[in-house]
C-alpha cells in the first residue's frame, strides 16, 4: 500500500483542504492502484498548485507503476524546482514507461532555472538518463550546457551523441561548427550524421560548405536529403552543381529538396535540369520543379511551364500557374 499522505512532512496543511480535496486525498491512499490513479486525474482537474506535493508523493513512493506513470505525466503542468528535481529522479525509475513519461514532461519545460537542475543529469552513468536530460536541455538553450553537450559527442551510444548534437544545434555557437561538420561526415551512425548535417544550418558563412557537399553524397539517403535541405537554407552558391546532380538522386525525397534549394539559390544553371524534372513521373517532383523555376525566373522555362499547364495533377498545375505568374511579373518589371 502507498504511504499515507498525512505522514508526509511536505504535505499542505488541512486548513485549505475543502470537502472535495479531502475525498480525493482519501482515495490517494486507497489499496486499489486504479482508484489512486483516477484520484490523480481528478486532482489535476482542480489545477491547484498547492497539491503538487501529492503528485510528488505518488511519483516517488507509490508502488504501482501505473500511478507513478500518471504522476509523471501530470507534473508537466507545473515547472517548479521540486517538480523538475522529482522528474529527474524518476528517470531512474524501475519502470521504463515511468522513465519515458518523466523524460517527456521534462522536455516540455522552458525555463532556464529548470535547465540548471537538469544539467547534472546529462552526465549520469545510465545512458537512458543522459539521453532524456540532453533532450530536455535542447530547447532551453542554456549556455552552461555547451560543455556538457560537447563531452557527450564522444559517448559510445549513438542516441546520446544525437541528443548532444541537438543541444549544440539549438545553442548555435560558432565554435561548435568544426566538430559538428566532422560528425556530419564521419560518425558511424547515419541518424547522428543526419542530425549533425541539419545542425550546420545555423552557420553564418560558407565554412560548412565542404561538409555539406560531402553529406550530399552520403551512402544514406536521409543524410543526403538533410544536406540538400540545409544547403538551400544557407543559400550557399557553391552548392549549385552538386544540387543539380542531386536532381538525379535515386530517392525522390532528395530530389525534392534539391529542387527547392536550387529555387532558393535562384540558380540559373538549373533551369534546363529542372525542366527535365518537370516531366518526371512523380507529381510532387514536378510541382517542386515548377516552383523552383518560378523562383529562378529564367525566360527559357516559359515554354516548358506552359506545356505543364495541362499536367494531370491539379497541384502541379497550380504550381505552374504560380511560376508563370512570377515570370510574367519579372518580365513586366524589367520592361
Amino acid at each position: 500500500m502507498s504511504e499515507p499522505l498525512d505522514q508526509l512532512h511536505d504535505q499542505p496543511q488541512d486548513d485549505w483542504i475543502d470537502e472535495e480535496l479531502a475525498e480525493i486525498r482519501q482515495r490517494l491512499s486507497d489499496e486499489d492502484a486504479g482508484i489512486r490513479r483516477i484520484a490523480l486525474l481528478d486532482l489535476a482537474e482542480l489545477d491547484d498548485e498547492q497539491t503538487i506535493p501529492w503528485y510528488l508523493h505518488a511519483l516517488r513512493h507509490d508502488r504501482a507503476s501505473e500511478v507513478r506513470q500518471e504522476a509523471a505525466r501530470l507534473l508537466a503542468a507545473w515547472e517548479t524546482d521540486s517538480v523538475v528535481s522529482a522528474l529527474c529522479h524518476a528517470l531512474t525509475d524501475n519502470s521504463e514507461t515511468v522513465r519515458e513519461l518523466a523524460a517527456q514532461s521534462l522536455s516540455e519545460f522552458k525555463q532556464h532555472a529548470s535547465g540548471h537542475i537538469i544539467l547534472p543529469w546529462a552526465g549520469h552513468a545510465e545512458t537512458h538518463v543522459r539521453i532524456a536530460a540532453l533532450r530536455a536541455l535542447r530547447e532551453l538553450r542554456l549556455p552552461e550546457s555547451f560543455a556538457t553537450a560537447q563531452n557527450n559527442l564522444s559517448h559510445p551510444s549513438p542516441a546520446v551523441r544525437r541528443e548532444a548534437v541537438g543541444v549544440l544545434g539549438w545553442l548555435k555557437h560558432n565554435e561548435a561548427l568544426p566538430r559538428l561538420a566532422e560528425i556530419a561526415n564521419q560518425d558511424e551512425h547515419a541518424e547522428v550524421r543526419r542530425i549533425a548535417t541539419g545542425a550546420l544550418g545555423y552557420a553564418q558563412d560558407s565554412s560548412v560548405l565542404p561538409a555539406l557537399l560531402h553529406a550530399l553524397s552520403d551512402d544514406i539517403w536521409q543524410v543526403r536529403e538533410e544536406a540538400a535541405h540545409t544547403l538551400g537554407k544557407l543559400r550557399l552558391e557553391g552548392a549549385t552543381n552538386a544540387l543539380i546532380s542531386a536532381l538525379n538522386d535515386e530517392y525522390w525525397q532528395v530530389r525534392i529538396h534539391a529542387a527547392r534549394s536550387l529555387g532558393k539559390l535562384k540558380a540559373q544553371a538549373a533551369t534546363i535540369p529542372l525542366l527535365t524534372t518537370l516531366e518526371h513521373s512523380i507529381s510532387n517532383l514536378r510541382k517542386e520543379a515548377a516552383l523552383a523555376l518560378g523562383e529562378i525566373g529564367n525566360e527559357q522555362a516559359k515554354s516548358g511551364l506552359e506545356i505543364a499547364l495541362n499536367d494531370s495533377d491539379p497541384e502541379v498545375r497550380k504550381a505552374v500557374r504560380i511560376a508563370l505568374s512570377q515570370l510574367n511579373l519579372q518580365a513586366s518589371t524589367q520592361s
